[in-house]
């Protein structure tokens, strides 16, 4: 993101915030009428409201570790004037809703230790994950690179679920070659609702994150597909079960 480093003007303040907030929306990819007051303007003029919602949503994109009281609302008072009369009204705006859509990152797993604190052990799980990955994908002539861009765009882990779990998954059913950030976004909710449907526990990654590169957040979804397929096959051949993962 290049933006000028000072703004002496007005103006010029005003414009580098809005490449600032054109930015946030992107990466944050929320629709449109949510950011309805996200605008340079209402920020520069110290509106509350979209200071408050703006930050909000930061602080659940990033996960930040913090508890918000649910479903706060603000009372504004607003005042139109029309035929010489002033007129007003009560809005409540919504700053915070439920604590699970504020995505509370919570307490950190093996994956967080892994990749912080052993990037040696974290590269061969990289190699694991990725192996068993293109273990399936090669059966159709395809072939994952890495783990933080080969799962962005949600198509490569539409097709492992459907290869794992014996299917094939109809081609109008998501898409092939997504166009803009919502498309990744809903072949991966796809995904989840394939894992869901196959008997694993909802993803705790969000498909924004996924879509976004986080290397963790694709770990863990993989991880899952993974930890199932050798659990399956365990219990085929009477195995015992374990913890795989060993950090």
């Amino acid at each position: 993101m290049e933006v000028p480093e000072v703004s002496q003007s007005q103006e010029g303040q005003r414009q580098k915030l809005r490449i600032v907030l054109q930015y946030c929306q992107q990466v944050m990819a929320h629709p449109r009428w949510q950011q309805a007051r996200w605008t340079a303007e209402n920020i520069q003029k110290k509106d509350l409201c979209a200071i408050l919602q703006l930050l909000v949503a930061l602080a659940a994109h990033f996960r930040a570790p913090v508890r918000f009281p649910e479903h706060c609302q603000l009372q504004t008072l607003l005042v139109q004037k029309r035929d010489n009369q002033l007129y007003t009204r009560y809005v409540n705006e919504e700053i915070t809703t439920s604590q699970d859509e504020l995505g509370l990152k919570g307490e950190k797993d093996a994956f967080d230790t892994l990749y912080d604190h052993a990037p040696e052990k974290a590269v061969d799980v990289k190699n694991s994950l990725l192996a068993f990955v293109n273990k399936h994908l090669t059966r159709i002539n395809l072939e994952a690179y890495d783990l933080e861009y080969s799962f962005q765009d949600g198509v490569y882990l539409v097709l492992l679920i459907g290869l794992l779990e014996g299917y094939f998954v109809p081609l109008y059913g998501y898409s092939q070659t997504p166009v803009g950030f919502e498309q990744k976004v809903q072949n991966v909710n796809l995904a989840y609702d394939l894992m869901q449907e196959a008997g694993l526990p909802k993803p705790k990654s969000r498909a924004e994150d996924i879509v976004n590169g986080d290397i963790k957040c694709t770990s863990r979804v993989l991880y899952g597909l993974f930890s199932k397929r050798v659990l399956r096959f365990l219990s085929n051949f009477g195995g015992e079960k374990s913890n795989i993962l060993t950090v």
